[in-house]
């Protein structure tokens, strides 16, 4: 029996919408990425875990998921704890049960821009007790001074603006509060054709804009504190 067109390869329906969405992509691009991919995501290491993790052993594909918790927790714990703490760019909600555990927050909240991950995360978010926000990174539905630490899990490269978003943080931060995030960075810009339409696939692919494509010491100058 010949397999379906959209089950060839292990491709799914969602994963063929979401090949489809790279044509036309709305003002929304990385939600829409997520959506499409689904909860069951094809290019996650681990199930539920869309960060790269940290990793300790040899690469193997067994500590996948203990690098993804050790990525989470490694952040969470450079955190207060015993505060409010802000979840930014929350995924399917697999990291906050274990930032609950980590540092036991008074309140913690998830912010995401996609309605349909919160959806998807409900059950994680009620087993950490989280309080599941749907806003932007750059516009943060969130009063002024009254966040004791943000944690942000490799999600920042997707926003419209670092820079908004770190400014964001500042301004929710209460006096003292920390900022604890992992990023996705470049080392160099492509040198070769190849390269470049490697980088500008994986751009479109993962709904990106080019002005997110930034050095760590770019990054670093971007968080820096405001005078």
């Amino acid at each position: 029996m010949t397999p379906a067109p959209g089950l060839m390869m292990g491709w799914t329906i969602q994963h063929a919408r979401h090949a489809a969405a790279m044509v036309k992509q709305d003002g929304n691009p990385a939600a829409r990425v997520y959506e499409s991919i689904g909860s069951d995501c094809f290019l996650a290491l681990a199930p539920g875990w869309l960060n790269l993790g940290l990793w300790e052993g040899p690469g193997s594909g067994s500590e996948a998921e203990a690098a993804c918790r050790r990525m989470v927790r490694t952040l969470a714990l450079a955190l207060p704890a015993g505060g409010t703490i802000l979840d930014v760019g929350n995924g399917l909600a697999t990291q906050d049960p274990l930032i609950a555990e980590a540092i036991r927050p008074r309140r913690l909240v998830a912010v995401n821009i996609t309605e349909w991950q919160l959806a998807a995360g409900r059950d994680r978010l009620r087993e950490a007790a989280a309080v599941p926000v749907a806003g932007d990174a750059v516009r943060l539905p969130i009063a002024d001074s009254t966040i004791d630490g943000v944690i942000s899990v490799e999600a920042a490269f997707h926003f419209r603006s670092r820079q908004a978003f770190f400014d964001e943080c500042y301004r929710v931060l209460r006096p003292g509060g920390a900022l604890s995030i992992s990023d996705i960075a470049i080392r160099r810009w492509p040198v070769s054709p190849g390269e470049v339409l490697a980088g500008l696939t994986q751009l479109r692919v993962f709904g990106l804009q080019r002005a997110m494509a930034m050095t760590p010491g770019q990054i670093a100058a971007a968080a820096a504190r405001p005078a």
